[in-house]
């Protein structure tokens, strides 16, 4: 990818919404030449979707957390993702290395809402421990 490519993704990353007229006068591009790098970027995978970024509170989202996951031994990657998705709470997750076997950012609508998330990840035996760690403060939101 150019500079130019990269200077249209770190736009979009910026506002989705921009326009292709916005970006080709930034990028000192013709807005058809910008939508045809979209297109290419958005065929080649660099740019996976669009989505809006929405206010957790708005929902009623008042506690996050990174709740780390201990299996069963023999627990497959296909079994944790299916459980956790059966969750709506969690918004992201992640298997990694170290004491855990995952990770997975939550949201509630408060501390018992999450003491509930976890006592229910763990009701079916192949969540054999946790460890959490609430988010008092976002200090960088995400980058893209």
């Amino acid at each position: 990818m150019d500079d130019v490519g990269r200077q249209i993704l770190a736009l979009l990353v910026e506002d989705g919404r921009r326009s292709y007229d916005d970006i080709a006068r930034r990028v000192s591009l013709s807005a058809p030449a910008v939508k045809r790098r979209i297109d290419r970027m958005r065929a080649d995978g660099a740019i996976r979707g669009f989505t809006a970024v929405v206010d957790p509170e708005a929902f009623g989202w008042r506690t996050e957390a990174l709740v780390e996951l201990f299996y069963a031994p023999g627990t497959q990657l296909r079994e944790v993702a299916a459980s956790l998705m059966r969750h709506p709470q969690v918004v992201e997750a992640w298997s990694v290395t170290g004491d855990a076997d995952a990770i997975a950012r939550v949201r509630t609508s408060d501390n018992a809402d999450l003491e509930r998330l976890i006592m229910d990840l763990q009701s079916d035996g192949r969540v054999i421990r946790t460890r959490s760690q609430v988010i008092m403060s976002n200090l960088i939101t995400p980058r893209g």
